[in-house]
């Protein structure tokens, strides 16, 4: 029996396809970062802000993912950054396909975390592109390319630590230099803007150090002030005897000051190290009012 082959066909479901569509768009995500706290810088964060938000927002192919950001935060280092390590979070949970940043610098200027965060990212098939360097790392045969310019970042970053540390020091030779006045009791700002003695606290100061020329050891000294109800810097009534030591050990109690009493040896390891005569040092004598005399100071404190 013959039968006639038919061809039937089968018109497109339109309602599925947008939908589809709208499933297969990128979720793009923006990483906004500028390392400082001034005026004009407050002015780059928003506009990077809002100009990845209308970028992402008229691109047909792309869905918001986020503006991940970090104000005033220094890129050397991803720890204290809290967009940047919210970004990595929500990457690991496949909310975002794609992130674009202005370039290497603002992504990271550490060559191991910035290399390290791209493979993480390719991993989870998280693509970066990097605007400034025109890298897209989707595209990358080799991470050569990006190692070179994160160098260059790096660089870039050490550099201007550096310019940092020559202008404290040119200030510390001119006897500039911010007071500490959050780190230490006993003083506050004055309206003149000099350091000025807070007397309740200078109380303190004063019993402390008449407890120890006295010949009380520092847990001696340590009961005392806890059974006065004294606080300490941070506001704590349970006190160290290492907090103690280092309030006799303060030249700023009797007037004076000693700059540079610790140094940045690595811009990446940015931890203080202790100046043992690695750099020069400026001791000002009579920079303020002393709570204490001079001769109330134990010996080799200063």
């Amino acid at each position: 029996m013959n039968r006639e082959r038919r061809i039937i066909v089968i018109q497109p479901n339109r309602k599925a396809s947008k939908s589809t569509a709208s499933r297969t768009k990128l979720r793009v995500a923006a990483y906004c970062r500028v390392s400082t706290e001034e005026e004009e810088q407050q002015g780059s964060f928003e506009i990077q802000k809002e100009f990845y938000t209308a970028k992402i927002n008229s691109t047909p192919e792309w869905k918001l993912a986020g503006i991940y950001a970090d104000d005033g935060i220094s890129g050397v280092h991803t720890k204290k950054r809290d967009g940047f390590n919210q970004m990595i979070q929500d990457c690991k949970k496949h909310k975002i396909d794609l992130i674009l940043t202005k370039s290497i610098s603002r992504f990271a200027r550490n060559t191991v975390d910035s290399i390290q965060y791209v493979r993480i990212l390719k991993q989870f098939g998280v693509t970066v592109i990097f605007e400034k360097e025109n890298i897209n790392t989707s595209t990358m045969n080799s991470e050569m390319l990006l190692t070179v310019l994160s160098a260059f970042a790096q660089a870039e970053s050490e550099s201007i630590s550096q310019n940092i540390s020559r202008g404290k020091r040119m200030g510390f030779s001119h006897g500039r230099f911010s007071f500490p006045y959050a780190q230490m009791l006993g003083y506050r700002k004055g309206a003149d803007g000099q350091p000025e003695i807070i007397p309740e606290q200078a109380e303190l100061i004063r019993i402390i150090y008449t407890s120890y020329l006295h010949g009380d050891s520092l847990q001696i000294i340590k009961s005392k002030v806890e059974a006065g109800g004294y606080k300490t810097v941070r506001g704590n009534t349970t006190w160290s005897t290492q907090a103690l030591l280092r309030i006799l050990q303060n030249e700023k109690y009797c007037g004076d000051v000693l700059l540079q009493k610790t140094f940045t040896d690595n811009v990446l390891t940015g931890g203080p190290k202790k100046n043992t005569g690695q750099l020069p040092q400026y001791y000002i004598e009579n920079n303020h009012e002393g709570i204490v005399t001079k001769r109330d100071v134990p010996r080799g404190s200063s």
